[in-house]
């Protein structure tokens, strides 16, 4: 396993492989998409991954009704001060009108919940799920401070949330001398590449930690998924299409995948899983399974050196159009300029 320095300002050291606990608990999950993995299987996926050197362990108050953070409590107890907890608040984790968000209220609730169902005295990393339309970034920041003072949250992060408004929330907590945050988790993948965009250049700018969500775009990375068979019976995209996709280039990254994984004798969802490892602004990968023989495939990953020819070769295949304004940016490079300074003279 490698590790990495979860951004520039920030001194917790994390693994490049996370595992991500959104499939622990028994019960639906979003849409139609249910979780199978109860305690005993949990207990030894996590055994799993910490014997690789995993360190990192995501999870979110909403997965499956909060058992997802009762299940990777339980598991990490035994050894709490080899695992980084980290949990997530922001979708809605209970019927009353008021329990979703980002208020002072349910940020004080929601962390209360997660440290009970978690067994534990603090988490480590505590994240804004998704962005909350109606609750100002102010009072968000004040009371991620409040949890960060009383010991409660030893970091905090973004999930989700557009490159403008994460800068804005730095703002404010920069302004007020309140702890910043220090890493966003975004989804990434070779079919979804729109953080490149701007994201990418706004992590690098401004040091945060990079963690990525669906490094296998809902699965379809694994190579199941071909024109033949679009949609494998019984796969998770029958019963939830999601994160979404251009299929057409997703077939053809995936052709380019599976050669690339025989050469490294490995499977497709290890290459595509390695190419984001190779990526300098991503921090750590995180990975999740549906069996003990998922897991261990992911893991593999670590192991995986793709060469520049590969990362070439998948580059090109999972490209996307430039978004505008970022097709202009070029056009500012003044070409007298440009060459002036490569000559060490100006005109």
């Amino acid at each position: 396993m490698r590790y990495s320095q979860l951004g520039k300002e920030c001194g917790l050291i994390v693994s490049r492989l996370s595992l991500g606990a959104m499939t622990f608990g028994e019960g639906p999950l979003v849409g139609n998409l249910m979780t199978r993995i109860g305690p005993q299987e949990a207990d030894r996926m996590v055994k799993t991954a910490l014997d690789a050197g995993v360190t990192l362990f995501d999870t979110a108050d909403m997965y499956t009704s909060g058992q997802s953070e009762t299940i990777l409590g339980r598991a990490l107890k035994p050894v709490r001060q080899r695992a980084l907890i980290a949990t997530k608040l922001g979708f809605r984790n209970g019927e009353a009108i008021h329990q979703a968000g980002l208020s002072r209220s349910q940020i004080i609730a929601s962390v209360e919940a997660s440290l009970t169902r978690l067994g534990t005295d603090y988490i480590d990393l505590y994240q804004l799920h998704i962005p909350d339309p109606w609750t100002p970034l102010e009072e968000t920041a004040a009371a991620l401070e409040d949890v960060i003072r009383q010991g409660k949250v030893r970091y905090a992060g973004y999930c989700n949330f557009p490159a403008w408004k994460a800068q804005k929330l730095l703002v404010i907590q920069e302004g007020r001398g309140f702890a910043k945050l220090v890493s966003g988790q975004m989804y990434y993948s070779l079919l979804g590449r729109d953080i490149e965009q701007e994201t990418a250049q706004f992590i690098a700018d401004t040091g945060l930690g990079l963690l990525v969500w669906s490094p296998l775009a809902g699965g379809f990375l694994t190579g199941k998924y071909t024109r033949e068979r679009p949609v494998p019976a019984g796969s998770r995209r029958e019963r939830f299409d999601f994160p979404p996709i251009d299929k057409e280039k997703g077939y053809a990254a995936v052709e380019r995948l599976r050669q690339i994984a025989q050469r490294h004798n490995a499977s497709c969802a290890a290459a595509a899983i390695a190419w984001l490892l190779a990526r300098p602004f991503v921090t750590s990968v995180i990975v999740g399974a549906n069996s003990m023989d998922q897991l261990k495939d992911n893991l593999r990953a670590a192991e995986i050196t793709l060469t520049d020819e590969d990362m070439r070769a998948l580059d090109e295949v999972s490209a996307g159009i430039p978004r505008y304004p970022q097709w202009m940016e070029p056009m500012g490079a003044d070409q007298k300029i440009k060459e002036s300074l490569e000559m060490g003279t100006s005109t």
